[in-house]
């Protein structure tokens, strides 16, 4: 029963966390700005933040009946991530065009986006 409990709030938390639509991360991804920020993965073929966005849209394409274990844990890790960046606020000046937003944006939340 705790399991359950837990499930359903990281659900809520990655659905707070995650403020991009699938098809707006997608368009996202195809970026060289998204496929360009971050750390490589140990094998070099995409940052990390690269590899969770395209994960996060497979995740969000799914029924929540039918999230892994696997998943669970990789929308915490998101929901982390996320809350980490935002805490640091960003660059004063420029953020649209920062590397804080595009970190951000590769693991499904736009600081720029209202509402």
């Amino acid at each position: 029963m705790a399991k359950e409990l837990d499930r359903d709030k990281i659900w809520k938390d990655f659905e707070d966390a995650v403020n991009m639509t699938p098809s707006a991360l997608e368009k996202w991804l195809g970026t060289d700005e998204s496929r360009e920020n971050g750390w490589k993965e140990d094998d070099g073929s995409e940052t990390i933040g690269h590899h969770s966005g395209r994960r996060i849209v497979a995740i969000k394409g799914k029924k929540k009946a039918n999230l892994s274990d696997e998943d669970y844990e990789h929308m915490r890790k998101v929901v982390g991530y996320v809350h980490r960046h935002l805490k640091q606020g960003g660059p004063k000046e420029d953020k649209e065009h920062s590397p804080w937003r595009y970190s951000l944006m590769n693991w499904g939340h736009d600081p720029l986006k209202r509402g």
